[in-house]
């Protein structure tokens, strides 16, 4: 089966603050999208792999995101945990276009036929 990427824009960069989350539901898909202190954004699956902690409520540093339940600490660029903890989530490519619009690019069969 090709993979169909589709995207869709979620705001204007001026709309998010550096640090912080904002949580994307695209189909049955959940997102986590961040907005780093450099002004460059990341998205990653919102579920931690250890217990399932939402990721969008979790602290950020640099480029990567400490799960709220138990502090692993996932790498927002590869979707890696690090060491010592082991696993990966999903992650997201995401552009700014020249206008500043936010523009998130996904899997379209995976948001369509994604089972919780």
């Amino acid at each position: 089966m090709n993979d169909m990427v589709s995207s869709i824009t979620v705001g204007h960069a001026s709309e998010f603050m550096e640090r912080r989350s904002r949580v994307l539901r695209i189909g049955d898909l959940e997102l986590a999208l961040f907005k780093l202190s450099d002004g460059s954004f990341r998205a990653v699956e919102n579920s931690c792999p250890h217990k399932g902690g939402k990721l969008a409520d979790g602290m950020v540093c640099d480029h990567h995101v400490y799960c709220p339940l138990h502090d692993w600490k996932i790498d927002m660029n590869d979707g890696k945990v690090q060491a010592p903890d082991e696993g990966c989530v999903a992650t997201f490519s995401v552009d700014v276009d020249e206008v500043g619009n936010v523009i998130v690019h996904f899997n379209a069969n995976t948001a369509r036929s994604k089972v919780s």
